[in-house]
């Protein structure tokens, strides 16, 4: 059996990766497996997290799937990502995805850029509790506590160093316009992992939620395909075509 471990981001919840996961279990021989993190769940307070916890919690989630599963891929997306690639290069992994992943954060100059059109809609009233512009920055920008903020900064430079040592195939899919993780994050994996078999596409429409955003069939074909061996050609750190 084929298993695969799905991570979400800091702030975030299973729903992120959610379309991956649907995807990915139309395979009816594959054991697909989404936690959520500590202090991310219904109820949960994220004050009280910690960096250790997060990347404890996804180093158990793979061990588990690894004692159903002949192999093991793992797809991690923003800080999930940078966890997926701890995980790449202590445990057998057979391939990983990485979606947004924030190797490094916060690119101001689109992030500016997202805050215009975001303010100039408020202003026209064009959002409402069930917007999903209003719930990004509600959640990311104005409700995440500082000492979560100094948790996940910790947790990126604590699992940074293991990039190196990933030597599997390896997929790194990122936004364009992502005023989060900027695309220097995507360049970074790509050109400090060890593996001899890796790929970085880029889509130019899509902000931070790749898996929700106006490119989502590509990726998520992109990420199937290259899981099931079924990739067409492209150009390593080429633009979606």
């Amino acid at each position: 059996m084929i298993g695969c471990l799905c991570l979400h981001g800091f702030t975030g919840a299973p729903w992120e990766v959610e379309p991956v996961v649907k995807k990915l279990k139309k395979n009816k021989d594959w054991l697909i497996y989404s936690p959520t993190l500590p202090g991310h769940g219904p109820g949960d307070d994220l004050k009280g997290a910690t960096y250790k916890a997060w990347i404890y919690a996804a180093d158990k989630a793979c061990a588990e799937l690894f004692k159903y599963c002949e192999k093991v891929y793992v797809v991690g997306f923003s800080m999930g990502g940078m966890l997926a690639c701890y995980l790449s290069a202590r445990y057998p992994v057979e391939k990983v995805v990485l979606l947004g992943a924030a190797a490094y954060y916060v690119n101001p100059p689109q992030l500016l850029k997202d805050f215009k059109i975001a303010a100039e809609a408020r202003l026209k009233g064009a959002f409402d509790n069930e917007d999903p512009w209003y719930q990004f920055y509600s959640k990311k920008i104005q409700e995440t506590p500082l000492t979560a903020v100094y948790e996940f900064t910790k947790a990126v430079k604590t699992v940074r160093p293991f990039v190196k040592e990933i030597t599997i195939p390896s997929l790194i899919m990122q936004g364009e316009l992502d005023g989060l993780v900027p695309v220097k994050s995507a360049e970074y994996l790509f050109e400090n992992m060890g593996s001899r078999e890796k790929r970085l596409y880029l889509y130019k429409d899509s902000r931070h939620y790749l898996c929700h955003g106006p490119d989502k069939k590509r990726v998520l074909d992109d990420l199937e395909r290259f899981l099931k061996n079924e990739n067409k050609p492209r150009i390593q750190g080429g633009n979606e075509t």
